[in-house]
């Protein structure tokens, strides 16, 4: 079954696309929750002056992401943590703690925009890509230092 997809779906397509699916996904769940409209003469040519609009507006939000994706490049955060042996430290440096720390410096990203697999858990220097519109991504760097003995713990600084 052809549809055309009124809003970006994972793993199926973006707006506007005209996609083929299986009839059941298209007839039960896309288009009864008006994700998705039948392929018509009509629909494709309103579709295609939406895309037009579309495209200027995403392109206009992309130049003004810009300047937010060179601020962020620049950027490195320092987190002290307690280390053991062979540099594990004690606990870990998660999505959540380079959020707080971007937020403490004036920039607010969602922390699932952030490039982080798994918490960090070891001491070094690591290059974290944070997205910051469709498909651009900025590219932070997170050192992990470990916490001076005598010292008491240190949240993130910068």
């Amino acid at each position: 079954m052809k549809v055309i997809l009124t809003q970006d779906i994972e793993s199926v397509g973006r707006r506007g696309d005209v996609v083929n699916v299986a009839r059941g996904y298209g007839r039960n769940f896309l288009l009864p929750r008006r994700l998705a409209i039948e392929v018509t003469a009509s629909n494709l040519k309103a579709i295609e002056l939406e895309k037009k609009t579309l495209l200027k507006k995403n392109e206009e939000e992309r130049r003004s992401f810009q300047s937010l994706i060179e601020k962020l490049s620049g950027l490195s955060l320092t987190f002290v943590r307690k280390a053991g042996e062979k540099d594990h430290i004690f606990g870990s440096v998660s999505a959540g703690d380079i959020r707080d720390a971007l937020a403490a410096q004036g920039f607010e990203v969602d922390k699932k925009k952030i490039g982080l697999d798994e918490p960090i858990k070891r001491l070094g220097s690591y290059i974290i890509p944070v997205r910051i519109y469709h498909d651009d991504k900025a590219e932070i760097r997170v050192e992990v230092k470990p916490e001076e003995p005598s010292g008491e713990s240190a949240p993130a600084e910068s």
